[in-house]
């Protein structure tokens, strides 16, 4: 048979940020595959199944509203507090989760990539996309609290503002995406990072305004000026303040802000993919 008798012709990558979005879409079955191995074996075998998707940001709220705002008294601008954390929350745990679920594709995934070959890049997409069905639910559950504080006489804010939002879900996909590839192509090499990254998302939280409106930690961390700059620009900053200024009217909605969100996001992506693809070449030789 002459080479060009061949269907499929498997050869490495030159370019860095090939993504060869043909190949993906032949392997779209393969792509949904893995996304409905992810939602289903996730909680497999456990006595409440999908209700965690539910319980962990609900129980999260709590204790936050119990230890930041009635015990330390951090201010939530007239919102309710329990409304104002389970917002932040929300919108941080769908990049935690895409983040921290990519962060191992490699070392997770090392028996299948040795054996059979489809684009690799399909096994963190498909963790991206299981994650957007835990967001949606999630959503339909702040909608649901959201509606309860309406109902007890909290004012209706949702504005025109409410557009930007799919433009907030791809940038925290791309971000948690990009960092996850990052640090998945790492850790093939450094394995003690899969024991830091828990610790550093858990660090990282607590430094995007998931708790505390971006203008208390300026005033709070003025003698800090390093960390409060760090708060301000920290993408997942702009991700949480503007979620909550669309749905809670907290404040204004900054385009320069979402697009400095965006670009920021785009660029971490393709660090992420040229990486990505450079480990792809070699790994299965030092995981």
């Amino acid at each position: 048979m002459k080479k060009n008798d061949w269907l499929f012709e498997i050869t490495p990558k030159n370019n860095l940020l090939d993504v060869n979005l043909k190949e993906v879409w032949q392997y779209r079955d393969l792509l949904f595959l893995f996304v409905k191995r992810d939602v289903i074996t996730l909680y497999k075998q456990t006595i409440l199944g999908p209700l965690w998707y539910i319980i962990q940001p609900l129980f999260t709220s709590v204790i936050f509203t119990l230890v930041f705002n009635n015990i330390a008294e951090i201010p939530t601008n007239g919102i309710p507090a329990f409304l104002f954390n389970l917002t932040g929350i929300t919108a941080w745990n769908y990049f935690k989760d895409c983040l921290i679920n990519t962060s191992d594709t490699f070392k997770k995934n090392e028996a299948i990539f040795g054996k059979v070959y489809f684009p690799r890049v399909i096994m963190p997409t498909s963790i991206v996309l299981s994650n957007l069905l835990k967001f949606g639910i999630q959503i339909v559950i702040l909608a649901c609290f959201y509606g309860y504080y309406v109902y007890e006489g909290m004012a209706f804010s949702i504005s025109a503002d409410i557009l930007y939002f799919p433009v907030l879900i791809v940038s925290m996909g791309m971000l948690g995406l990009g960092l996850g590839m990052i640090i998945s192509s790492m850790v093939t090499k450094y394995r003690d990072l899969t024991f830091l990254i828990s610790f550093g998302v858990q660090l990282l939280m607590y430094l995007s305004a998931v708790v505390y409106p971006v203008e208390v930690a300026k005033e709070k961390m003025q003698n800090y000026p390093i960390i409060s700059s760090f708060i301000e620009y920290n993408p997942m900053t702009t991700v949480i303040e503007t979620f909550r200024n669309i749905i809670l009217g907290t404040g204004e909605v900054s385009l320069i802000k979402i697009s400095y969100l965006f670009l920021v996001s785009f660029i971490l992506l393709l660090f992420g993919l040229a990486i990505f693809n450079k480990t792809e070449k070699s790994f299965i030789d030092t995981i």
